[in-house]
């Protein structure tokens, strides 16, 4: 399987359930289909555009290829018509959300790579990549970012883990899939037990009187 077909099957993967974590959460919070529609667009496509932008793939996958655009829709009609009842809503939006993070890591730290980027600055715009359709969906739910809420449980840690691990193994000889789906799973995974252990990151040390 070539790096390119590798990226774009992540990357598909990484729309529906990144567009079904924001679907989820406009159904949580009432909003009709017009709502629910645009924020799973929004969730699935927002931190990829950017991507493109600061690469200058333009015009952006998301405008020049319409699956980009039929996937996300595709997971907002199945959260519209089956979505799991009101009191589940919650976790398992975290859940199709940790998804994307780890899927969207990869595929970012991977599309900054094959753009000529150093490593450094893929391992940013893979993070970039992952937190920025869920702090779109969250603005636009009136919800504070996860990224930067002071009591989230690590959500950019994750993801930088999964790009690191990515771009250092970039330049060795092992098979790219393999890299590439397993740092998606640990990203899943840390963020998982993250958020079922509570795990916070470190705020400013306080020097004690």
């Amino acid at each position: 399987m070539s790096p390119g077909t590798v990226v774009t099957v992540l990357e598909l993967v990484g729309l529906s359930v990144f567009a079904a974590s924001g679907a989820l959460m406009a159904i949580s919070k009432e909003f009709d289909v017009v709502g629910i529609v645009v924020l799973a667009l929004l969730t699935a496509l927002g931190g990829g555009v950017l991507r493109d932008v600061i690469i200058g793939a333009t015009p952006p996958a998301a405008f020049s290829d319409v699956t980009y655009l039929l996937v996300p829709l595709s997971a907002a009609a199945v959260c519209f018509f089956a979505h799991p009842l009101a009191e589940r809503l919650r976790f398992t939006m975290l859940v199709f959300d940790a998804a994307g993070l780890g899927l969207f890591a990869v595929t970012g730290t991977l599309k900054a790579l094959g753009a000529g980027l150093g490593s450094v600055q893929a391992v940013l715009l893979g993070v970039t990549t992952a937190v920025g359709g869920g702090a779109l969906r969250d603005i636009f739910a009136r919800e504070t970012p996860a990224v930067v809420q002071v009591h989230t449980d690590l959500y950019a840690i994750p993801a930088a883990t999964g790009a690191v691990l990515v771009a250092a193994a970039h330049p060795t000889p092992l098979p790219l899939p393999v890299v590439a789906v397993t740092a998606a799973v640990l990203v899943f995974a840390f963020r998982l037990a993250a958020m079922t252990r509570h795990w916070k990151a470190p705020q400013a040390w306080h020097r004690k009187a």
